[in-house]
């Protein structure tokens, strides 16, 4: 399966804001934004560019498309769902990618970030609704309940990151950190999405 392998905290650079790709490393003052607030390269810091119309959409979607840790194929096929869908087409995206499996075993707080996620669900530690779940875009319906498969309990890498996530954080879920489980309760809104993006863009980008 392909997969980007380059170095993280440049993706965040190049977008000029924090993704959150490293985990806590993203809370630390380690991060590398926290002084480099520049695009990377030999000519980032002095490096002035204005955007065309192109440029700016372009940007929004590399942006969400690596926040999401997905590749151009992998968002091309959500964006081609998503706009099959009844409904706005931006909104619907969101909702898509809020509904992948890796996502939402990191919004639960199960894991650090979603490349974490990715591959604990890859190792197959993860249940859903008692079966073994080891495809990381599988998408989860309302009601869904999600558990740490019984001999993956005691990874650490879990305890780590639960210990370091808020109780009941989003509404559409719901995490039962005793039992290491939890339940997709419903497709969340645009609106209770904290994403700082503007799907719009990206629907004018691949409108043309």
């Amino acid at each position: 399966m392909a997969r980007y392998t380059g170095p993280s905290c440049k993706l965040c650079r190049r977008e000029k804001q924090k993704l959150f790709l490293k985990g806590s490393k993203c809370h630390s003052e380690k991060c590398p934004i926290e002084e480099k607030n520049y695009p990377p390269g030999q000519h980032g810091l002095n490096r002035r560019v204005k955007f065309s119309e192109y440029g700016v959409q372009l940007r929004e979607k590399q942006k969400v498309k690596r926040i999401y840790g997905l590749l151009e194929t992998q968002f091309r096929n959500n964006f081609e769902k998503a706009n099959k869908q009844k409904g706005v087409t931006g909104e619907n995206l969101i909702q898509l990618l809020e509904r992948r499996l890796d996502n939402v075993v990191y919004r639960f707080g199960f894991a650090p970030s979603r490349k974490s996620a990715r591959q604990l669900v890859l190792h197959r530690h993860f249940l859903v609704n008692g079966n073994l779940v080891n495809i990381p875009s599988f998408l989860l319906a309302p009601g869904d309940v999600v558990t740490v498969k019984e001999n993956s309990k005691k990874l650490d890498i879990i305890h780590n990151a639960l210990r370091k996530t808020k109780d009941s954080v989003y509404n559409w879920l719901q995490v039962e950190k005793a039992t290491l489980s939890g339940t997709f309760l419903q497709v969340p809104s645009r609106e209770e999405v904290p994403l700082n993006a503007n799907e719009q863009l990206i629907v004018e980008l691949y409108s043309k």
